[in-house]
């Protein structure tokens, strides 16, 4: 399993061969934040166990996490290679919010 520093690795790595301008430490900073809300939704799917509750939370949590990170990454990158660029971003989220959904 890879863990989050090896993720922001690539990511930055990623954005780098796409000639973006982006240094590891804004990466790390970027996700780092931007996973708030879905840590939150998680805190409130663990509290209140119905699963259309949970789904609502995620959903939120996910939306919210996803503009925010793609918001900014996309500023750092080439009009033409933004899709992948925030591509690695968007499966990070969806990687989480489905573990918090399965849970």
């Amino acid at each position: 399993m890879v863990d989050n520093g090896q993720f922001w690795s690539v990511v930055t790595v990623n954005a780098l061969l796409l000639k973006g301008k982006i240094s590891f430490f804004q990466s790390v900073c970027v996700l780092g934040y931007c996973i708030f809300p879905l840590v939150i939704a998680a805190f409130c799917s663990l509290m209140l166990n119905v699963i259309w509750l949970k789904v609502i939370f995620v959903v939120i949590g996910f939306t919210w996490a996803t503009g925010a990170s793609v918001n900014f990454m996309s500023e750092l990158l080439p009009e033409d290679r933004k899709a992948l660029g925030v591509y690695p971003v968007w499966l990070f989220y969806v990687a989480i919010a489905w573990l918090i959904l399965i849970s």
